[in-house]
């Protein structure tokens, strides 16, 4: 059963999967799997579906009615496909349904075995700052990493449009708040102002690679006997073609440092004593790409900026009753705690 009491069985569509995943990999056991839903997932529902076979994934958009563009299981499926053969670590694509089968989007992926990282490490785990270190370092490496493919060499030359990305992209981020947000919030709406004054000077030059969208420690699997490894890069929904200093900011509004405030759905544990600074990831990224970080408090505001509109989005989404009994009202007050940081990464103050 789901966190709030539907049946899990309807919610992955498992009598119509089964047989199709059976019938797709070669194996008669995957025709009647079981299904649990996976705890924390704050966007795309992922299941465990489990056989005597073993295990595997499934990934689908949540129930009810979806912004524009969002929960792209096509796009997910399309991007870890083409970078199977790459440096950038992804699970194998098993069988994807673009909602004939079942009436919802769809696609199931090997389960990769790792670590998922969230507000506390294993026992003994990266338990020295030289191991969390290297953690850190594991994890921007595999993002300049895929900031290196080459997209048109993968298959990805059409993921996206790389001009003029950014400013876009504060365009279509503020069209989504228009149509996620339950009330006015002025820290949000200053932002989206100034960043719409600032993004097109500084994104002018950018340079152009796959983009994941979200890359974060949570969003990757670690390997468990090495902290230096990262076994798989995971939640592909907003990948695409586009400025790679969007990705890192977002990365380093994710890694909090001691006497940083807690952010609404985004583990603390980077706060602990051991963990590098958000400075180390930067020089890191910098000297594993080969590239200055010019602009990046600019965008840094606009990662905080687009973290506001996804948490209001997740917030609107569950008070709709589409996240499958998972509750996140709690972040609610943090909208605009997100807005003012960017204010500050601007150096305005409200």
């Amino acid at each position: 059963m789901s966190p709030d009491g539907r049946d899990t069985t309807a919610l992955a569509a498992l009598d119509l999967v089964g047989p199709a995943l059976a019938a797709a990999v070669g194996d008669d056991r995957w025709r009647a799997p079981s299904a649990s839903l996976i705890a924390g997932g704050k966007s795309n529902l992922t299941f465990v579906l489990s056989s005597p076979a073993g295990e595997v994934i499934l990934r689908r958009p949540p129930s009810g009615d979806l912004l524009p563009s969002a929960h792209d299981m096509g796009r997910e499926v399309r991007v870890q496909r083409a970078l199977a053969d790459t440096a950038v670590p992804v699970p194998r694509i098993l069988l994807t349904d673009d909602g004939t089968l079942t009436g919802t989007p769809f696609y199931v992926m090997e389960r990769v075995r790792g670590l998922t990282i969230r507000d506390e490490l294993p026992a003994g785990y990266a338990s020295t700052p030289a191991a969390k270190t290297e953690l850190a370092d594991a994890l921007v490496d595999t993002l300049a990493d895929l900031h290196a493919v080459d997209a048109a060499t993968v298959g990805l030359g059409d993921f996206g449009r790389p001009t003029g990305f950014l400013a876009r992209q504060v365009r279509r981020w503020t069209g989504q708040w228009e149509r996620s947000r339950t009330r006015d919030v002025p820290e949000v709406r200053r932002l989206a102002g100034l960043l719409a004054e600032r993004v097109e000077a500084v994104g002018a030059g950018a340079r152009t690679s796959i983009v994941h969208g979200d890359f974060r420690l949570d969003n990757c699997l670690m390997d468990p006997g090495d902290p230096a490894t990262v076994n798989a890069v995971l939640d592909w929904e907003m990948a695409t073609l586009g400025d790679p200093m969007t990705d890192i900011a977002l990365l380093l509004l994710y890694w909090r440092e001691p006497g940083d405030d807690v952010l609404p759905m985004v583990p603390a544990l980077t706060r602990d004593p051991g963990f590098p600074s958000r400075a180390h990831l930067a020089r890191r990224y910098a000297e594993r790409a080969g590239v200055p970080l010019h602009d990046l408090a600019v965008y840094e505001a606009f990662a905080y900026f687009k973290f506001a509109v996804i948490v209001q989005g997740i917030l609107a989404r569950t008070a709709a009753g589409s996240m499958a009994g998972q509750q996140f009202e709690e972040a609610g007050a943090g909208v605009a705690g997100l807005a003012r940081e960017g204010l500050a990464r601007l150096g305005e103050q409200e």
